[in-house]
């Protein structure tokens, strides 16, 4: 084990404030609580449940969702993602996301071997890459019957990657269905941005269009003959919704685990937080300056929280709000003088995903120490 202060944050049974900061930290108790809520919801809709790993690429809290929380797989959306968690004994797998390119696809095959892995395509070319992949490598001598199974990403309203329409998603999903050394698995309809709308009304009436969508969908490739066996997507802010539609067969919300400042202030038509979840991931930082009334200045900046989101929230101190982030800093107003020099401080990131991105440790607090340190497994895995 590295030296700590070092190569990691922090010893097995240190108190929080023996932490070297900036830190990424887990509340354990509210990690379980918001694993355990999601498994008893998807139970309550009758859905599959496949947590989204690209949130907080570990494949420690991947186990964790998987043992106590009930999901089948987990979601990548990067190559190398996938590759980094299967290493680490994670083994069921959807990639969503496109792959181009020949040396992707035989990336992809290889994993195929070892552990249950499916991808998605929106476009003719990715099926002919894929399936030569297959015949290259039943040709070198992986086994005959081997195949990759390829979903077909739809656009359902979020003007990202996807098929435009009905009539490009069915004559995609024959393709797969024609190409040998492939399976075609269904759908993958993520609307992503639908999942961020404040406004409950708004968000409710983008995903009625979206699940319409899907459901036409789904229902032209039934009526052409083809298995349709998996309709997944949802995420955190939707998947009471399209978990609830009879469509989906499947979700894969990621941020339930720990949350984030963006996904705080999403809210029901009656006011309450969409799933009920609470905050179980931090910054820890230290009070570094306080050169006048009223400022505080902390060592967690840009390169320890992601702000695309809008800047992290302080937590736990009654009136000290987020000035302004930069590279080394986070500048707060605490216009009552509640920090003092050496002081931590909690502070909620506005996304969670790329601000577990810039850590390589997670230190996992119960009563007040650390109970386990986990590696980012695949943190910087990009391409």
């Amino acid at each position: 084990m590295p030296d700590p202060g070092y190569d990691i944050p922090a010893r097995i049974g240190d108190p929080e404030a023996a932490i070297a900061t900036p830190a990424l930290i887990l509340d354990l108790d509210q990690l379980e609580a918001n694993i355990d809520r999601m498994r008893a919801d998807a139970r309550r809709l009758g859905v599959d449940l496949r947590a989204h790993a690209k949130m907080h690429k570990s494949a420690d809290i991947a186990r964790l969702q998987m043992t106590r929380g009930g999901a089948a797989g987990v979601c990548c959306q990067k190559l190398s993602e996938a590759e980094a968690l299967i290493r680490a004994g994670i083994t069921d797998i959807l990639l969503t996301n496109e792959l181009v390119g020949a040396a992707r696809f035989a990336r992809l095959v290889r994993l195929a071997q070892s552990a249950r892995i499916a991808a998605c395509a929106d476009h003719p070319v990715q099926v002919a890459q894929a399936s030569q992949a297959v015949i290259e490598a039943r040709a070198a001598g992986a086994p005959d019957d081997l195949e990759l199974e390829l979903l077909v990403e739809m656009d359902c309203g979020g003007g990202r990657c996807g098929t435009p329409d009905t009539a490009a998603t069915l004559a995609l999903a024959q393709t797969i269905a024609d190409s040998p050394g492939l399976r075609f698995g269904g759908l993958h309809s993520y609307y992503g941005s639908a999942q961020h709308v404040a406004d409950p009304a708004e968000r409710d009436r983008l995903l009625a269009l979206s699940i319409a969508r899907t459901a036409e969908a789904r229902d032209a490739i039934l009526a052409a003959g083809l298995p349709c066996p998996r309709i997944t997507g949802a995420g955190t802010g939707s998947y009471e919704t399209e978990g609830a539609s009879g469509v989906y067969t499947e979700i894969q919300p990621g941020s339930y685990a720990v949350m984030d400042a963006d996904y705080n202030r999403i809210r029901r038509a009656d006011g309450s937080p969409p799933g009920g979840f609470g905050q179980a991931l931090f910054v820890l930082a230290t009070v570094i300056s306080t050169p006048v009334p009223g400022r505080a200045v902390c060592d967690a900046g840009l390169k320890a929280l992601a702000v695309d989101s809008g800047p992290p929230v302080a937590h736990g101190v009654p009136g000290v709000s987020v000035r302004a982030v930069s590279d080394e800093h986070c500048t707060l107003d605490d216009p009552e003088g509640r920090l003092q020099l050496g002081d931590m401080i909690r502070l909620i990131p506005g996304h969670c995903d790329p601000t577990c991105n810039l850590h390589d440790w997670y230190a996992g607090l119960r009563g007040g120490r650390v109970e386990a340190l986990w590696p980012v497994t695949a943190r910087g895995k990009v391409f």
